[in-house]
């Protein structure tokens, strides 16, 4: 006897990647349980599936940064305090990450990649742990929004949030509509698309010159004419990054979805003077913010 539930959840993350750097990804999750019926004539009640399950795929992989611990680039240390690490993607030409952060901001993935696949099977060893007896197979689907138009990768971090946007590395893929007087542009979608693609999207208080960070020691030569770094303290503890300049960009507030809809649409009203225009940013799947100008 199998049960499904389809959308059972979404999850947020950002992820390490050797070629694109830190990508920010949104991946709806379907599932299908494998069993006998318990004494109840179910596999397991959906109310269970839709709370249970999904608390323990938010709690492992959404809005964290999930690492390939098993690639060459990879390196972890730990801080003294038992509670943080030290992160380093070692990518070359002028292309290394590096943060330091909680532990919990963090999911290792025990792949040279992480993929779909390898996201997967972290998932299904986590879940299956929790699952009763009479549950003898889990099936998992991670699949991406089907997205026709423009769409771009990137990952913020939300100091002010009491739960886990907080964290410095997590992301989403998002769709991007922009209106002019009402009429769709497919273009300007596009090119901003284009520009923020594989983001990081910091907000300009939070930038702190790279002497004043707690950086490793695979981190102290860098320079600022190459990297950018961040760092603030949140509830959940101390919160640093690094990450190469070209792969970045600095707005002048915070980086919710509220305020990047209204810097969209105040950028976009300076391209275009004379319209009235709408900006409907996306974070993820099926939730954003309108802004105007």
């Amino acid at each position: 006897m199998q049960l499904f539930v389809n959308d059972l959840t979404v999850i947020d993350f950002s992820y390490l990647c050797p070629q694109r750097g830190i990508v920010g990804e949104s991946w709806i999750v379907d599932i299908i349980l494998d069993g006998s019926l318990n004494e109840q004539s179910m596999v397991l009640d959906f109310g269970r599936v839709k709370k249970q399950i999904k608390r323990i795929i938010d709690g492992a992989v959404d809005h964290k940064l999930a690492i390939p611990a098993e690639h060459p680039y990879t390196q972890v240390s730990y801080h003294p305090d038992g509670n943080s690490y030290w992160v380093d993607f070692m990518r070359p030409d002028d292309r290394s990450i590096h943060l330091f952060c909680p532990s919990d901001a963090f999911a290792f993935i025990d792949a040279q990649e992480v993929t779909l696949e390898s996201i997967t099977e972290y998932l299904r060893a986590v879940i299956k742990r929790e699952l009763p007896e009479n549950v003898a197979g889990l099936s998992l689907q991670l699949r991406p929004e089907e997205i026709p138009g423009a769409f771009y990768h990137y990952t913020h971090g939300l100091k002010k949030h009491d739960g886990n946007c907080q964290r410095i590395a997590h992301g989403h893929r998002s769709r991007l509509y922009i209106t002019l007087d009402g009429d769709r542009n497919s273009e300007l979608e596009s090119q901003w698309c284009e520009r923020w693609r594989d983001i990081y999207l910091g907000s300009a208080e939070d930038v702190e010159p790279l002497d004043n960070l707690l950086r490793s020691s695979s981190a102290v030569a860098l320079t600022e004419e190459t990297h950018i770094g961040y760092s603030y303290s949140a509830d959940q503890g101390l919160f640093e990054l690094i990450v190469p300049r070209p792969e970045n960009y600095v707005i002048p507030t915070d980086s919710t979805v509220e305020c990047i809809a209204v810097y969209l649409a105040t950028k976009v009203k300076q391209q275009c003077a004379d319209a009235e225009v709408q900006v409907t940013a996306f974070e993820g799947v099926g939730k954003g913010a309108i802004g105007y100008a």
